[in-house]
């Protein structure tokens, strides 16, 4: 079907404003936060309930038509690029929080609803959503269960799978079907599971329930100094092989201390070769023993300061500057690439090593924040995408680092998924019979491949060894 009769049929269904074809506006939307790849998509559509959603889906498989969903674009690794499908459909709108059960801890919220909006719905209730992504007050939950989102506090509560408990999904046929429910546990294969993670290649998921937690009664965040990340990476092993498991255990290095230093004033030392962010939950009693017991190993690893925040203002500086880190860091470079690697703890100061080797080799500044208590390592690549030749030696870095993780029993995503990004990595974790279950799974679902085709898994019958996917840089 010609784009100007789609574009007709579809306002039809969503409005005039629903829809978006104009050149320059469908620019915002050619890329997320991962630029090294654009692509601008033919249409933009924009419900604004799940049913409205559903009926885009039915009308584009009458037509054949393959879609990638988006929620706020927030992404980092170029899932939402409409690689071979024309028509992107956004669940930006779709912003209600349907109902709250305070009694069973659970709340049914739209695709579109941002993740802070969650627990500020029930925080006057001492309830919260654990998954805390760095950029909780941007990024939307249909997004959040797309890629499996986690956050500085992953390390205590998990990550999103482990609080969705049902989802809405519409099927790439337009059926709309209902995974899960209310309930803890339900009998056969865990379908919703499966579906947080997909990264919108099963459908498009348009609600989802959600299980809230009880806020901690106290809480104790501290701030390690060390004057090299190999002491910092040695105390995250040791704070946890001593028993204790904080809510968040999060490194930065000089580079990305600096930025973070500049933009918030939130008194990091210049100076330190990194830090340790740790925060300690639960309940009020032992909880100061805790944070002795934390500091203890921090001293023992070299650490030269230990600050306690005072009051919830000095916390919040600090986590301020800990989650939008990533924005001050555009104040050391026109561009930056955001690696998600994950490693085992105890081998932390490999990798860190490991990425130092590769940003000297390939003449680049790499900064390094890390969910360090579970491994989670986001190398910041620093770049200009002016320059041709960078923009190739940060590809290649970012290979590497990747290829490291998995040589030392890691793995290539913690929280920001494969899209385009990771796809061509794959099968250094996965054989082609893997890769081969995972298509005819995904098949099941979408037996047309028109739901965000090309993202996440490769072509598993030719795809033998690792190889590197073909690559737009932005000029």
């Amino acid at each position: 079907m010609a784009t100007g009769i789609l574009a007709r049929r579809l306002r039809a269904l969503v409005g005039d404003d629903g829809v978006v074809d104009a050149d320059d506006v469908l620019l915002v939307y050619e890329c997320d936060g991962y630029t090294l790849e654009r692509a601008a998509p033919e249409l933009v559509v924009l419900p604004r309930t799940p049913a409205e959603t559903a009926a885009v889906v039915r009308l584009l498989a009458e037509e054949r038509v393959a879609f990638v969903p988006r929620g706020a674009g927030t992404g980092l690794s170029g899932g939402t690029l409409p690689l071979a499908a024309p028509v992107m459909v956004c669940t930006s709108r779709l912003r209600e929080i349907e109902s709250i059960d305070l009694r069973n801890r659970r709340l049914v919220a739209q695709a579109g609803v941002v993740n802070s909006w969650v627990t500020r719905a029930v925080q006057g209730d001492r309830l919260l959503y654990a998954p805390d992504p760095s950029s909780q007050t941007a990024c939307t939950i249909g997004g959040n269960v797309a890629e499996n989102s986690g956050g500085p506090h992953t390390l205590k509560y998990g990550v999103t799978v482990n609080h969705v408990l049902g989802v809405e999904l519409v099927l790439p046929s337009g059926e709309v079907v209902r995974l899960g429910g209310a309930v803890e546990d339900r009998p056969g294969p865990d379908l919703v599971g499966f579906v947080v993670g997909s990264e919108g290649t099963l459908g498009i998921t348009t609600r989802a329930t959600l299980r809230l937690v009880r806020a901690p009664e106290a809480v104790r965040t501290l701030l390690a100094i060390f004057d090299s990340v190999d002491a910092a990476s040695e105390a995250v092993s040791d704070v946890i092989a001593s028993g204790i498991v904080p809510a968040a255990l999060e490194m930065m290095d000089r580079l990305v201390l600096q930025a973070v230093e500049q933009a918030f004033s939130a008194g990091f030392p210049a100076d330190a070769g990194a830090v340790l962010l740790v925060e300690l939950d639960g309940p009020a009693a032992g909880l100061e023993e805790q944070a002795e017991a934390v500091s203890a190993v921090c001293r023992r690893n070299g650490s030269r300061e230990i600050r306690v925040a005072r009051d919830e203002a000095e916390r919040a500086l600090l986590w301020k500057a800990r989650k939008r880190a990533f924005g001050a860091v555009g104040r050391l470079a026109p561009n930056y690439c955001t690696q998600d690697g994950v490693v085992p703890r105890s081998r932390l100061p490999e990798i860190v090593r490991a990425i130092a080797a590769t940003a000297e080799r390939h003449r680049l500044r790499i900064g390094n924040l890390l969910h360090a208590g579970d491994g989670n390592i986001h190398p910041v690549i620093l770049f200009d995408e002016r320059d041709a030749d960078e923009v190739r030696r940060v590809i290649e870095a970012g290979h590497e680092i990747l290829a490291a993780c998995v040589a030392l029993g890691g793995s290539l995503s913690g929280e920001h998924g494969i899209g385009v990004e990771k796809i061509g990595q794959m099968p250094l974790l996965f054989s082609p019979d893997d890769l081969l279950a995972m298509t005819r799974l995904k098949a099941v679902f979408d037996p047309e491949g028109r739901a965000n085709p090309h993202k996440v898994v490769p072509d598993a019958k030719v795809c033998v060894e690792a190889r590197a996917p073909r690559r737009q840089a932005a000029m």
